[in-house]
């Protein structure tokens, strides 16, 4: 028999209660943004069949959609309220506004969205960038520039704007 006319295996279609089981699972361990979970759900499939060492289920574009829509409509899946919760929680690791709005662009959260969620936060970035300096470098900062620079690049490195960056030798100059 030539490797032609062997029968070859047909990848498995998902069905909506795996999908939706999967689903749980992952919005059970956290906050998730639609295109992340999405993206997850298709990743599942694909490691459970390499693991399995067998062909990828197939997920069909409208069975995903019916499965991210009924999360959303759950209540399980919300963009806003994950947009909300990642900008507290990347603040609160101390990472300034500019990587956190690369962050949530990554995690496929549209700009207008990111715009409006960081207008309402009421994260003080000037003031996480003086806590981070300080914490890293000791109260009082650096005054020569050579120093200075080193706390420049490390406020840039974490995302913090340069207005806010700046205000940070200008309040502690005072």
């Amino acid at each position: 028999m030539t490797e032609s006319s062997q029968p070859q295996a047909q990848p498995d279609v998902v069905s909506y209660s795996r999908l939706l089981d999967r689903a749980m699972r992952i919005l059970g361990q956290r906050d998730h943004s639609r295109a992340e979970l999405a993206r997850k759900l298709r990743q599942s499939a694909q490691r459970a069949a390499w693991a399995q060492k067998k062909e990828p289920e197939i997920i069909p574009d409208d069975l995903l959609e019916q499965v991210l829509d009924w999360c959303q409509e759950s209540g399980w899946l919300n963009d806003e309220r994950f947009t909300e919760r990642f900008i507290q929680s990347r603040s609160r690791k101390g990472l300034g506004s500019q990587r956190v709005r690369l962050e949530l662009a990554q995690k496929g959260i549209d700009r207008e969205s990111i715009d409006l969620a960081m207008e309402e936060t009421e994260v003080d970035w000037a003031a996480r960038a003086a806590q981070m300096a300080e914490r890293k470098f000791g109260h009082p900062l650096p005054t020569e520039w050579k120093e200075k620079a080193k706390v420049l690049r490390y406020l840039q490195s974490k995302g913090f704007k340069s207005e806010d960056i700046q205000s940070v030798f200008r309040n502690f100059d005072d």
